[in-house]
């Protein structure tokens, strides 16, 4: 760091980066990170996820973890929860598919049928 203005826009990018995993948004993407998740790719199913949103500058979007849901099986899992819809747990997610799930689900609104294990109102 060589100056104040340096530090200021470092403050600026961190306080973005924060905005995505707090606040309350019309969505929310929700990624398993208990140990069976974590060894089957959750951390990087959620820095994929983190990209591709910022990549898309999508601010509408919270993004959040939570422990073990119990599907071992289908690890790593992913929720998605759009405002007015039921809740769409996807699984075997990698970070490849990040993509497609945010394209399809998150812009256009269409769930991706084939990797859906589970939809809740």
């Amino acid at each position: 760091m060589k100056s104040l203005e340096e530090l200021n826009r470092i403050r600026q990018q961190a306080r973005e980066a924060l905005k995505v995993r707090e606040g309350e948004q019309p969505n929310r993407i929700v990624v398993a990170m208990g140990t069976c998740g974590i060894a089957a790719g959750a951390r990087e199913v959620m820095t994929a996820i983190l990209e591709e949103l910022a990549k898309r500058s999508l601010g509408d979007v919270t993004v959040t973890q939570t422990g073990c849901m119990g599907l071992c099986e289908h690890e790593p899992l992913v929720t998605v929860e759009r405002s007015g819809q039921p809740a769409v747990t996807y699984g075997n997610i990698t970070a490849e598919r990040v993509r497609r799930v945010i394209t399809q689900h998150l812009v256009n609104n269409t769930v991706v049928g084939e990797w859906v294990i589970a939809t809740k109102r």
